[in-house]
């Protein structure tokens, strides 16, 4: 971790670009927790390629760079066809290991100390992959990465949202097995015209059997379907939830039950949820008393893991090191952490010095 000697009369300057390198360094190495996070969108065409030629895989891209240029979408659902298409390299417990050690990796060198994975078992259970395969290979990486970088880690299974509630059921049964190692459930996948109320009954028997719960909401989705995401499935945390803002009453109301927001600013502009960053509603969001915090969402994809969220965001947005400082604060207080881990990291963050 990069270390800065503190100096007060710089610590609230705007982060501009004549502080661009310091800042670069100062945001990365800035202690973090990482909270939306799909481990299959952690992985890059070079990795890819290595395990296509492990398994007999045959991908659609003549080459990695040909992989790269195709990463250009138009739409949540155009990116999630190639998202899906790219999971087809993952076969064995070692492919799921090494895919999460890359990532912990990189999640290392940007400054994350604890990390929330979320993982899609039905995109690998449908291809005829077996839960307990997927769930051993991410957990063995999550281990080997907590010994050699010290992150410490949750795991949250997702269902995904375009396929029916009796297919989430069915997987959540699977899931059962492994409450020991999965901390919480959440929904992801296409938000548009699948509101999270189709999923009550199966997050009502998710709490019963002592899971946690959260819910991708208000990305493509209407500010109701944030509503909806707390209200029927009693989502403790709402993954994106940008579009609050277009409904002054829910933001009140998030504001005042501190509900957490898990934002990805660089997933947002690439999926075009807003035009650029600089009209990306984030420094608005924190201004408002909404419990914000930064995340990569799908880095491999999306052109940047957390640290370079943390400083494009910073950049367009034109924000202080003590807002910045906010939002990491923010990523802490809304993990899953137990109260004693927690005050450890937060200790971490209120005590890693200013810029000079």
């Amino acid at each position: 971790m990069t270390s800065f000697v503190c100096n007060d009369a710089i610590m609230d300057e705007t982060l501009d670009e004549t502080l661009d390198e310091a800042m670069r360094e100062w945001l990365r190495g800035l202690p973090k927790a990482e909270l939306h996070l799909h481990i299959e969108g952690t992985l890059e065409p070079e990795l890819m390629f290595k395990l296509a030629q492990r398994n007999g895989v045959e991908l659609p891209f003549a080459n990695v760079e040909e992989a790269h240029q195709a990463y250009v979408f138009d739409d949540l659902q155009s990116f999630l066809d190639i998202y899906y298409a790219g999971c087809s390299v993952l076969v064995t417990e070692a492919d799921f290991a090494d895919l999460t050690q890359e990532y912990l990796t990189r999640a290392a060198a940007d400054g994350v100390l604890h990390t929330e994975i979320f993982f899609d078992p039905q995109t690998h259970t449908d291809r005829g992959i077996s839960f307990g395969t997927v769930v051993a290979g991410i957990t063995r990486g999550l281990e080997e990465g907590e010994r050699e970088f010290g992150i410490s880690s949750r795991l949250i299974m997702c269902f995904l949202r375009h396929l029916d509630a009796d297919a989430a059921m069915a997987t959540l049964e699977e899931a059962l097995e492994f409450r020991g190692v999965i901390t919480a459930v959440g929904l992801d996948s296409g938000e548009s015209g699948n509101p999270p109320e189709k999923f009550e009954a199966v997050f009502d028997r998710a709490r019963a059997a002592g899971f946690l719960t959260v819910a991708h909401a208000g990305e493509e989705g209407p500010p109701d379907y944030i509503r909806q995401a707390i209200d029927m499935l009693g989502a403790s945390r709402i993954d994106h939830g940008v579009r609050v803002m277009e409904d002054p009453e829910l933001v009140d109301r998030l504001v005042a039950e501190q509900v957490p927001c898990t934002v990805c600013p660089l997933s947002n502009v690439k999926l075009r949820v807003f035009p650029s960053l600089g009209e990306h509603p984030l420094r608005a969001m924190l201004q408002s008393g909404l419990r914000v915090s930064i995340n990569s969402d799908d880095p491999a994809y999306f052109g940047g893991y957390i640290a370079e969220n943390y400083i494009q965001t910073a950049q367009a947005l034109a924000m202080t090191t003590e807002e910045m400082r906010a939002v990491a604060r923010n990523s802490v207080l809304s993990s899953f952490l137990d109260a004693h881990a927690r005050h450890e990291l937060l200790a971490a963050v209120d005590a890693y010095p200013g810029m000079q």
